[in-house]
């Protein structure tokens, strides 16, 4: 038998710590927030996903009363981006969430699995690491990469 630890580190930084470039795109997450659709769940989140063409994409979260036909702002983003712009690959990614009381979430939200897993797929694409950018009410955090959130993903054989 063999054992393996899995280790995944992360920055936490106060906003006033991020770059303007990743101030901007956690800026642009916070506001795609107002652009979700949550009648049901109340919680609102939104993405942004920086291209190596320089444009930001932006997504948010669209509920359905038939769940679970809605999407997660993160696969909203990473769909339109690659088919708005299937050349570009991605550079960094920025997530941010209000709860059900409508402020911003304390702790940063990190994405569900299934967006884990959509997100991967552009990071294999980009054929380096994808920074993820993880912000709430006080403060960021940011993963090295996508595979890092989902170290044992799934992957084509």
């Amino acid at each position: 038998m063999k054992e393996y630890d899995i280790v995944t580190k992360v920055k936490e930084m106060d906003y006033a710590e991020l770059s303007p470039e990743d101030a901007n795109l956690v800026g642009m997450a916070a506001a795609m927030t107002d652009n979700s659709y949550a009648p049901y769940s109340r919680f609102r989140v939104g993405a942004a996903i920086l291209l190596s063409n320089g444009e930001i994409v932006t997504g948010a979260n669209q509920e359905n009363v038939a769940y679970p036909s809605g999407t997660c702002a993160e696969r909203s983003a990473c769909f339109y981006a690659h088919a708005r712009y299937p050349d570009a690959k991605f550079v960094k990614i920025a997530v941010a969430a209000r709860g059900t009381n409508g402020e911003f979430t304390d702790s940063p939200t990190a994405p569900c699995g299934a967006c884990r897993q959509a997100l991967l797929e552009y990071e294999t694409l980009a054929g380096t690491n994808v920074p993820v950018l993880l912000a709430g009410a006080k403060s960021v955090i940011e993963v090295e990469s996508v595979k890092a959130l989902l170290p044992l993903a799934f992957v084509e054989f």
